[in-house]
């Protein structure tokens, strides 16, 4: 069943083009994507749902193609499509979205989410919005069942989603991690920039080394998030022992680090590497259901001519991550250049909102372009199992339509080169 190939079910890009992508510009700037849970955002969502004694609350946030929460109570899924779901309508609102009773509302009393699960009746949504105004996405109360919300619960609604936003700026100068000590997602990358540069300007080597916890899962599901948590910060400990002072780690993803080295060419940074991997595979975590003893998968990348920056060489040491999780898992593996590649093939970061089109344009599905480059693209869908090896890309933004061909698939990513 293709549940996201209508054209007008997806309603992902609003009348004014510019307008969406300065929103997803400004989501791009607070950099939460697809990072992992934190206390300060749950914090807001448990207080909400006990506030208003409701069986759901979410801080959602909207990118081109979906709806994801950064953090969630009382919803089993980490994300849905952008197109049907409520916080979309909410963002397009200037004031907060109140529906006290969804089978009564026209636009909502058949929507997907309404009439299926998670069965929303009740509907009270605030806008996060940045200082320059835009909406990047909303906390929002839900429940199964109509009920009234009131000009208070209003107001403690709107001082709720400020508290939110408030968390998201100060995130967004963090420079640690929470719950590991390494650095942030945005203080690696502003690290990086800045190592980089000296690197260029004093002609040294530089290696960037991404590794990934193997079922970690797994880990949590049958041992626990706590003991999972427990993994991460001896993951953290490792590193900070076998690493010199110099390196900066920083935790990228839920169970994903990256490392730099400073003045390490590449058959240096396999054996840092290496030996990082073996020190992984001796530490342990003693939970209350047995010992969990964690390994990872490593993949490298050395600085050169054609990787301008700190995406391109996260690029290609997670494409030799993938390579590692292909072996077998449990080791290591360095990047090398393919056929054709060169510097029209770097691809920069972006968060731009796209549509893909196949079937002579009768077939639609949502996406948004995460990385782009003269000579393809890296697109995020809801799933790779309906889109075709080849289509045609709308980047309603850039007002760009591009023939593509899949390179490569790899769970809700797609590798794309432009004819």
């Amino acid at each position: 069943m293709e549940a996201n190939l209508n054209p007008r079910s997806g309603n992902t890009m609003p009348d004014a083009p510019a307008q969406e992508q300065a929103r997803l510009a400004a989501l791009d700037r607070y950099d939460l994507l697809d990072t992992p849970p934190e206390e300060s955002f749950d914090r807001v969502t448990r207080l909400t749902r006990r506030v208003f004694t409701v069986g759901m609350s979410t801080v959602t946030l909207i990118d081109g193609h979906r709806q994801w929460f950064k953090s969630r109570q009382g919803m089993a899924d980490a994300e849905t499509e952008r197109g049907p779901a409520l916080c979309n309508a909410a963002i397009n609102e200037l004031s907060p979205l109140i529906v006290h009773d969804t089978l009564a509302d026209p636009r909502f009393a058949t929507n997907p989410f309404v009439v299926g699960a998670p069965f929303i009746r009740f509907y009270a949504g605030v806008q996060l919005r940045t200082a320059d105004g835009h909406a990047i996405g909303t906390l929002c109360a839900m429940d199964d069942k109509p009920r009234a919300f009131g000009d208070e619960d209003l107001a403690t609604l709107v001082d709720l989603g400020r508290i939110v936003m408030h968390e998201a700026e100060l995130r967004a100068f963090a420079m640690s991690d929470s719950l590991t000590g390494v650095l942030s997602r945005r203080a690696f990358r502003n690290e990086a920039a800045r190592t980089i540069d000296l690197a260029r300007r004093h002609k040294h080597d530089l290696s960037c080394v991404l590794f990934d916890l193997d079922h970690f899962k797994a880990v949590n599901d049958t041992h626990g998030h706590g003991v999972g948590d427990l993994v991460l910060r001896a993951t953290a400990d490792v590193c900070r022992e076998e690493l010199r002072a110099a390196d900066a780690v920083g935790r990228v993803g839920g169970e994903e680090f990256a490392i730099l080295l400073p003045h390490t060419g590449l058959p240096a940074a396999m054996a840092v590497a290496e030996k990082l991997r073996a020190a992984l595979a001796r530490a342990y975590v003693q939970g209350e259901s047995g010992t969990v003893r964690p390994t990872a998968s490593f993949g490298i990348a050395a600085l050169d001519a054609t990787a301008p920056d700190i995406d391109e060489l996260l690029r290609r040491a997670d494409k030799a991550l993938y390579a590692a999780k292909e072996a077998g898992r449990n080791v290591c593996r360095a990047w090398r250049p393919e056929a054709g590649d060169g510097f029209a093939g770097v691809r920069r970061r972006v968060l731009k909102g796209a549509r893909i089109a196949f079937n002579g344009g009768h077939s639609i599905i949502d996406c948004t372009v995460r990385e782009l480059s003269d000579a393809g693209a890296l697109l995020h869908v809801m799933s790779t199992a309906n889109v075709p090896e080849e289509f045609k890309l709308g980047i309603l933004a850039d007002q760009v339509h591009r023939l593509c061909k899949v390179t490569a698939r790899r769970d809700a990513l797609l590798e794309v080169a432009f004819q």
